[in-house]
């Protein structure tokens, strides 16, 4: 039985309703009289059915299609801008008990080389981070009470949000570690994390046990039910995201779309984020093992259509991804970043040596921080740094009632402008920083509130002084 307000996996993702909406989907994938009846909707910019959304995953018509494409740059512009938030992930340990198929961490892999850092060495880390410019951190450790119990991670939050280096701090600590306890995600919370974020992998049950065949992510219904735990947590921020290539990409969107639609239903608030990571080569893994894997042009129809499917959301791509496949995603609705990343554990103050290698994933796109924000500024994107609206309380429903009215531009523009100045005056480079001084001063033009635009000037103006971190 299909029950979205449910709080059990086998309700909220029943796998009779996959099938129904993807059978649904092939039987209406020329039906232009139904598909133009959702575009219409979709145009209303207050999104989508993941039964809907199906559909037009499934039209082949390539005149939907570049109406698709030219409504999701339009709907990410209204919601989010030409913003594009910057961060970066930190490893903290790739210890794991788990025995998922598809990851280098896996416990029979004897070959990689297993670190957890110290807290003396994630100060190292994050001095090195600040030092390139960030603000915005993700941390990541594989699943292993032993190694990484949650006093760990809570002890490693407090160590990042008390570094002050020169002009740097982390502002926000985001977290992705494996599904807990109601109890934990209260402790998370309480450590004043951001999001968390947890891949589902995949939606399809009988395939998430196959690829996880032991270790305790191996129970679907647990890992599946994790965000609502989180969310009685206190926890309201939450990242969902799939890994795409282990089961069919139809299947993966109608569940990714339908936890969606839970969340709402059952608390009132979406995701704060999608992930859209595709399963790439790393040590012990390789890729064309997977036999549902998905080229770039799918891969970008998917990003599409969750885009005009989930609007208010943020939407996040990796350095998993090349330069090539994320310039084309920004225009379809990809919102965050990563920069200058390592999935190593450490490897920022120090490179790892190739036969210590650590990293969960191979990274495709290997450029400085400082490439990646003049590439975005030269695409005519914002580069921000902003952690605004969770240092001010702005999270869940709050967060999330002033993004789908469109107001949250109000802040999140200027406050974008800012925090980019704040990178130009302390870390860029001399183009970076004069091709960023430019667009600043035309930005500025573009806040529509003349008190807003004053103050976010004169604040950009004394930073020149030598002061930061101002927010709206």
């Amino acid at each position: 039985m299909y029950l979205p307000n449910s709080t059990k996996a086998a309700e909220f993702l029943c796998h009779e309703e996959v099938m129904q909406t993807l059978a649904y989907a092939q039987e209406n994938k020329n039906n232009l009289p139904l598909i133009q009846e959702i575009l219409a909707k979709a145009r209303l910019q207050k999104g989508l059915t993941h039964r809907e959304a199906s559909v037009l995953l499934a039209c082949p018509s390539e005149t939907v299609w570049e109406e698709l494409y030219q409504l999701a740059e339009a709907i990410k512009l209204d919601y989010y801008g030409k913003r594009i938030v910057l961060f970066a992930p930190l490893y903290l340990s790739n210890y794991c008990v788990n025995s998922c198929v598809y990851c280098p961490y896996h416990a029979k892999n004897k070959h990689i080389c297993r670190k957890k850092l110290t807290q003396e060495e994630i100060k190292r880390e994050v001095i090195a981070l600040q030092d390139m410019g960030h603000k915005r951190l993700a941390l990541e450790a594989g699943e292993d009470p032993l190694h990484n119990p949650i006093e760990y991670i809570l002890e490693s939050i407090d160590t990042v949000y008390h570094i002050q280096h020169k002009n740097g701090a982390i502002r926000r600590v985001n977290v992705n570690i494996a599904a807990t306890t109601i109890e934990n995600y209260r402790k998370l919370h309480d450590a004043g994390i951001g999001t968390y974020i947890l891949f589902q992998e995949t939606y399809h049950k009988e395939q998430y046990e196959k690829l996880h065949p032991a270790g305790p992510k191996h129970n679907y219904d647990y890992h599946t039910e994790a965000m609502d735990r989180a969310m009685q947590g206190g926890i309201d921020d939450v990242g969902l995201g799939v890994l795409f290539g282990l089961q069919t990409y139809p299947y993966e969107l109608a569940g990714l779309l339908m936890h969606a639609e839970h969340l709402e239903a059952t608390y009132g608030v979406g995701p704060h984020t999608i992930s859209v990571p595709r399963i790439k080569h790393a040590d012990d893994i390789d890729p064309t093992a997977f036999d549902n894997s998905i080229d770039d042009e799918t891969f970008a129809k998917i990003c599409t259509v969750i885009r005009i499917a989930v609007p208010y959301t943020g939407m996040i791509m990796s350095t998993r991804e090349g330069k090539a496949v994320r310039e084309r995603a920004l225009q379809l609705g990809i919102s965050q970043v990563s920069g200058a990343s390592c999935t190593s554990v450490g490897g920022y103050d120090t490179p790892e040596p190739e036969s210590e290698n650590s990293a969960q994933f191979d990274v495709s796109d290997r450029r400085t921080l400082d490439e990646v924000v003049r590439w975005l500024m030269e695409l005519g994107y914002i580069p921000s740094f902003c952690t605004a609206c969770y240092r001010a309380g702005r999270t869940g429903d709050r967060f999330m009632s002033l993004c789908k009215s469109g107001q949250i531009q109000n802040c999140c523009h200027p406050n974008a402008l800012m925090t980019l100045n704040e990178y130009l005056e302390d870390y860029a480079k001399p183009e970076t920083r004069a091709i960023g001084k430019a667009l600043i001063q035309k930005e500025l033009l573009n806040i529509p509130n003349e008190k807003v635009r004053a103050i976010a000037a004169e604040h950009i103006t004394e930073m020149a002084a030598g002061k930061r971190d101002f927010r709206f």
